[in-house]
Order: structure tokens, then sequence, then C-alpha cells
């Protein structure tokens, strides 16, 4: 018996329902390196990315319960500040025109053994979260006291971060040494464990301030809890020549010895490397987060970018604090990072701008662990997303979006935010009100620093 023919002109599968329908005049999803979608529409279900295809297809296809419509704006990835201390927000302006070594132990170290508390460092992440949103950032690595305080700020601004549980071998008013720090940290990985926005990473503070005991125990814990390792690194000259006086050897050699030198080691700075040690990062994996304002603002050095990115070193882009820095401000770290490194290589065509790019997403996303959760446009992952509106008359002709992003545009062009599928910021202005009493916490801090200075 022959079968019934299936009948004529069946009518098309309805829409399916989505909560969000991104359009964008471009989409930089940062997989493949270098691509630009035209008229592309990005589709979010329940905090993740669910299609990336054309407009007209994607409007055939979906019944969004939101839409967003971009027609001026190039729609990337969100930016992934991989080095922050964000409480330092607080310290903006405090110890500036110094060197490391004095601007840490003239005003930085003094300051924190007086002000150091809970309030302060949930204050200043407070500061700190809501600038990074409103430059575009959706994902902070950050390394500092008080990690539940850490922790309450960025849920409160709804800000993706890793939570550094800082270890240092001296007393401040956090904790008494490294076990105590150790023992305080991983209890507040506890208490936050199951928030989806948040994780944690092991922070010893740096090889001249963690002794190989305190290291030890660091290596173990991150390969027994699988966590991330976030320290500064080869950060200037005089860090390195004290470390070979103490301990005869470099600090990344150390570190190597100690078993810390992985997949795992998000180093930062990495401003003084010779070429066998760039070579061993490559080999192990490791990646090198790179902070060129701040480097330049303590006169530390030109990190080697280049020959870092052509060794084949994953590297990220961080702008460390407000305290060495003055701005949160990632978007201005893609453009100094590539200047500085064609300038340094002498080479015009290193570090283009789709590298720079990269750094500050999918980069960062790899040197935090989280490259299969963010970092670029691809369906599967979270909705982690910033829009840059490119119709200003600064930013005209336009010939290469990447290109007007990294060397033309600034935070001020960010005109949208989400993270993980949540908006963050509309219209170039925060959606979340600014916590009652904010402005003037801030400004009590301010008099009882200054006043701890004049005394």
């Amino acid at each position: 018996m022959t079968p019934p023919l299936p009948p004529q002109n069946t009518p098309p599968a309805p829409p399916i329902a989505v909560d969000l329908l991104i359009t964008a005049r471009w989409v930089l999803p940062m997989a493949p390196h270098g691509a630009c979608l035209e008229h592309h529409a990005v589709v979010v279900d329940q905090g993740r990315i669910l299609d990336l295809l054309p407009i007209a297809a994607a409007r055939s296809l979906y019944a969004p319960r939101e839409q967003s419509d971009l027609g001026e704006h190039a729609l990337i990835p969100g930016l992934v500040n991989a080095h922050a201390h964000g409480a330092m927000n607080l310290l903006r302006g405090y110890g500036d025109d110094l060197p490391l070594l004095r601007w840490l132990r003239e005003r930085i170290w003094p300051a924190e053994a007086e002000h150091l508390s809970e309030a302060f460092v949930h204050t200043g992440t407070l500061l700190a979260a809501r600038e990074m949103l409103r430059g575009g950032v959706t994902c902070v690595n950050d390394m500092y006291f008080y990690p539940a305080a850490m922790a309450r700020a960025y849920l409160d601004t709804g800000l993706r971060a890793i939570v550094g549980l800082i270890v240092i071998d001296f007393p401040t008013r956090y904790g008494a040494g490294p076990d105590d720090y150790l023992a305080r940290g991983l209890a507040s990985r506890d208490r936050f464990r199951d928030e989806p926005t948040l994780r944690f990473s092991l922070a010893p503070h740096a090889p001249y301030t963690v002794g190989d005991a305190a290291l030890l125990r660091v290596a173990a814990l991150a390969e027994e809890l699988d966590l991330g390792i976030h320290t500064h690194l080869h950060e200037t000259r005089s860090e390195i020549a004290e470390h070979l006086s103490a301990h005869g050897c470099r600090p990344l050699a150390r570190l190597h010895r100690l078993g810390l030198l992985s997949s795992r080691l998000a180093a930062v700075h990495a401003v003084h490397l010779e070429d066998t040690e760039i070579a061993l990062l490559a080999h192990h994996g490791a990646s090198v987060v790179h902070c060129p304002a701040s480097n330049l603002k303590l006169a530390s050095g030109f990190a080697p970018a280049a020959r870092l990115l052509a060794a084949g070193v994953n590297v990220a882009l961080g702008t460390d604090g407000a305290a060495s820095n003055n701005r949160v401000d990632l978007l201005s770290e893609t453009r100094l990072a590539s200047l500085l490194a064609k300038g340094v290589s002498g080479d015009a065509s290193a570090w283009d701008a789709h590298a720079s790019l990269r750094a500050a997403t999918l980069g960062g996303a790899r040197a935090l662990g989280l490259e299969s959760r963010i970092g670029s446009i691809e369906p599967g992952k979270q909705a982690d997303l910033t829009a840059i509106k490119l119709s200003a008359e600064e930013l005209q002709p336009l010939h290469d979006p990447a290109a007007r992003i990294v060397y033309s545009a600034g935070r001020e062009h960010v005109d949208a935010v989400w993270v993980a599928g949540h908006a963050r910021v509309r219209g170039g202005c925060l959606t979340a009100e600014m916590p009652a009493g904010l402005e003037a916490t801030v400004c009590m801090w301010q008099n009882r620093l200054v006043s701890s200075r004049i005394h």
C-alpha cells in the first residue's frame, strides 16, 4: 500500500519563545579570531546565548519577550578585567607619583594598617563594580582582603567576579598570617559557593611577601579544590633583585620549584621576563595579565606583550587598582596595550585591534579558567555582552569596527551591558540606582584617610 503523501503547504513551525533578542549593526564574537558579522542577532534565553544568526532569520525563528535593537552599535563579549583591587577605589589618588615599593611602604600599607575593615572593603568594591559596569566590564578578577565583603558587593551590583582569597606572610587588620588568611578565605568560599556569578581563586600576594610554606599550601589547595592562582610576579627590577638576594633565584623559578606554575596561574604584570621565562610560561600554559597603565604610572617598565603572544602565552588585560591607575577602565587598557606593544617591539603590526579585544575578552576568560563560559559570543555561553555605540562624530568615518573600538572609542561610548542576560547598563546608565548613602560613606572614608595623612 502506498503511504499517503504529506500535506502540501505545511505551515511553518511557530517561533520559539525566548527571553531576549539583541540585534546589532556589527557583532564581534571573538571566535573565530578576527570575525566581524554585520546585521546579526544574538538570541538569549535563561541567561545563556542560544543562537547567533542574521537578523532576518532570527526574527522569523524566535519570539522574544524583550528586544534590544542596536542599529548603530558593535556588540562584543563583556570585557574581562583580569586583575583588580576593587576596594582600593577608596585610595584613588592617595599615593600618586611614587615607585612601587615606596608606594606600598609609605602610602598603601600604612593606610591599610589604620583603616582596613569589612566596611571599607565593601564600600570601595561597590564603587569599583559600578565604575567597571559602566565601562563595559562584565567579569572581574579581584584580589584583596575581606573576601566576604567583596563577594557581597559584587552580588549587590550584579557584576560577575572571581574573588581572590588573599595570602600574605605578615599580619593585617584582616588576619594574623597565612594559615588564618586561608581559613577565613575558604570559609567565605563555602558561604558563597552556590552563587552562579561568583567563583573563587587563591591569591598569594607576591613571591616577595609569601614564604615557601604558604606557597606550597596554595599549590596543594589549588589542586585539591580546583582553584586558580592569582599573584603579582616580576613587576619591578628591584623586586627581582631583592628576591635573588633572599632566595638565590628569580621569582618565577621559585614558583616553578614549588609547583605553582601551571594553567591555573594568572601571573600579573610579568614586566621583566627573560626569553627562557617566557618559554617556561608558554610550556606550562600559564597566563599573563598585562596592566599597562599601572606599569607606566608606577614606572615599573614595559611588559613584553608582543613577545608573550608570539611565544604562545595567553595574555589577558587588567586595570590593577584605582590607587595605581586612577581609572578602572579596561577599554582604555586595550588601546594602551596595543600602542605599547607596537612601540616596544618596533613593529606597527604587533597587537592589532582584534588581538587587543581578544585579550580583553577571551584572553581574560581563559586566564580565569572561564573560557567555556564567557569571553566570546557563542551558543551555550553565558550572555555577558557589551554594546558600544559607534555613531558619535568623533568616531567617524568608520572603516573597521574593531579598530574604531580600540583606537578611538572610550568607556563613554558604552551604551548597554548584560551579565548572564540581565541588563546592568541601558543608555549608558546603570540600571541599579546608587545604594543609599554610598556617596556620603565614600566622603567619610576620604576624610578619614586625609586626616590620617596629616597626622
